[in-house]
């Protein structure tokens, strides 16, 4: 008798996890390793955060919360969207899950059916299409070029859409190029949903505060407010307040979504960390001039890596909008062999190459459904950021 179930046979594993595992074990054996390939900040989470959620053990907060998270959190969630980008929603239309990746599973596992379409633009997050596949829809990935900047053109989006796309899926700013959308890049594709009342529309914008340059970034209920029926609006605390572990995502979204969404998380995990809420709690109401001061310093980060990736011979870097990532094409390095022996054919070559004969972990561009390139983090030291683009120059100067 078969064992594992045959879903699990349309998903890989996370390329990301892999990877960041691979170079922890040899870290562990004593390599000299840099990683950059997680997409964690490197900064502490801020020690009022810390000290709410010691408090709250303290005070005892240690039971069963409502499923859909703790009334005076969903209360907060929905002032923090009404301040953040202007979204009313009521705290009845909140759901807090754990991290923004069981957000997105909630809401696709509860809609789609067999053969439904999700409209993905690409590069994407290595997750999306998986999740849409676990929960038997159909990922329509469609790529966006370099020259308009990783964003998808509403010629694109109209192209893709079809009498079974359920959902169109936004993540701005992006995974894995940093590319974001302002109203005015907005703006065309909500014309384009405005004409097809069928589609429902995810938009994850858990890196909307990391921007750069003075960028303001959109979110598409706030150009589009006739669009607010049908749309989930994704955010958490990992990113803008560095509380990766303390697994906290949260959405606004019309009720009739988030009662589905809260009935299928009551069977599966139920709340989310009493502890992490309340943690959570102080993120989106205490202070929040820290996030600008991450701001500036990912931004000098960003500069320094895009400034010596360009400098290297066969890659090209774009300057990203958000986030704490840059994609940089590795074309003009394919079908050379590195100094190890490695004939580079394809993006996966390289980076596995690059993580043994240099010792910098990044992740290939396939992962993200965009081959013939390469995600690099910069949520880390300078000092090593320094020393990695130095090590990928050598890498790639030596390719014969």
């Amino acid at each position: 008798m078969q064992l594992i179930a045959d879903r699990l046979n349309r998903v890989s594993p996370s390329q990301t996890i892999v990877i960041s595992t691979k170079a922890r074990a040899m870290k562990a054996e004593g390599r000299d390793v840099i990683s950059l390939s997680a997409g964690e900040p490197d900064f502490q989470t801020p020690v009022h955060i810390r000290a709410a959620a010691i408090a709250a053990i303290e005070g005892g907060q240690t039971k069963y919360t409502d499923v859909a998270g703790t009334p005076e959190l969903r209360r907060a969630i929905a002032e923090r969207f009404r301040l953040d980008s202007g979204l009313d929603y009521s705290p009845e239309e909140i759901i807090v899950s754990t991290g923004g990746k069981q957000v997105i599973y909630n809401a696709m596992t509860a809609t789609l059916n067999a053969g439904d379409e999700v409209v993905i633009p690409s590069p994407c997050w290595v997750s999306y299409p998986d999740i849409v596949s676990l929960a038997d829809g159909t990922p329509v990935v469609v790529p966006c070029q370099a020259e308009n900047g990783f964003r998808l053109t509403a010629e694109q989006l109209e192209a893709a859409i079809t009498p079974r796309t359920r959902w169109f899926m936004l993540n701005s700013p992006c995974n894995p190029t940093g590319a974001a959308y302002s109203e005015e890049h907005l703006r065309p594709l909500c014309d384009v949903l405005l004409r097809h009342p069928d589609v429902w529309i995810f938009t994850d914008d858990i890196y909307d505060k990391l921007v750069y340059d003075g960028f303001r970034p959109a979110t598409i209920v706030q150009v589009e407010p006739r669009l607010r029926d049908r749309t989930v609006t994704m955010n958490g605390v990992s990113k803008a307040y560095a509380m990766t572990g303390w697994r906290i995502g949260f959405a606004g979204a019309p009720a009739v979504l988030t009662k589905a969404m809260n009935k299928l998380q009551g069977q599966s995990t139920s709340n989310t960390c009493s502890i992490a809420q309340a943690a959570a709690l102080e993120a989106v109401t205490g202070p929040q001039d820290f996030i600008g001061e991450m701001v500036e310093v990912y931004q000098a980060r960003r500069d320094l890596v895009v400034s010596m990736l360009n400098q290297v011979p066969g890659l090209s870097c774009a300057c990203p909008e958000g986030a704490f990532y840059v994609f940089p094409s590795m074309e003009g390095c394919l079908g050379r062999t590195s100094a190890g022996g490695t004939l580079i054919s394809s993006d996966e070559d390289f980076v596995t190459a690059l993580l043994e004969e240099q010792g910098v972990a990044a992740v290939h561009g396939s992962a993200f459904m965009f081959p013939g390139h390469f995600r690099v983090s910069y949520a880390t030291d300078t000092e090593s950021l320094r020393e990695a683009c130095a090590r990928i120059r050598r890498f790639c100067s030596s390719l014969t």
